[in-house]
């Protein structure tokens, strides 16, 4: 069984890392995948981000890195072949984000939708957080 891991991944980080390999456990393949998203400003160029997709998944032999942002993700799984997506969740307020999005995919495609929580060492991560320190020269501790 394939499935999508999609996401802006602007920058891609520990969490995102997280699900992933846990991801990659659970299905024969897992595709890894740069999404355009509207609502976001891109800070990052799609080359920079693929290429540190691929750094951070070389060990992971399963798991491939493309990009798709053009269209929905409902049109690259049509496409792939894919009939599950998978989010990794922080807490509820990524859940109540992402519910309705797995709703509509549902009801348009049929595509399934595997949530996996965030590792509790990791939850307080995010790109916004991660592009905000970097941009002040300084890294978090862990």
């Amino acid at each position: 069984m394939r499935a999508l891991f999609p996401g802006s991944f602007d920058p891609v980080t520990q969490g995102h890392e997280d699900v992933l390999r846990r991801a990659a456990l659970l299905f024969d393949e897992v595709v890894v995948c740069v999404m355009f998203n509207a609502n976001k400003t891109g800070r990052l160029p799609i080359t920079e981000r693929l290429d540190r997709l691929r750094a951070a998944t070389s060990d992971l032999s399963n798991v491939t890195v493309d990009s798709h942002t053009g269209g929905l993700l409902v049109d690259y799984c049509r496409g792939a072949g894919m009939d599950v997506v998978v989010r990794g969740v922080r807490g509820a307020a990524d859940l109540d984000h992402e519910m309705p999005m797995a709703r509509m995919n549902h009801e348009l495609t049929g595509i399934e939708t595997l949530f996996i929580a965030a590792d509790p060492d990791l939850a307080h991560i995010s790109s916004t957080l991660v592009t905000a320190v970097s941009q002040q020269d300084r890294v978090p501790e862990r």
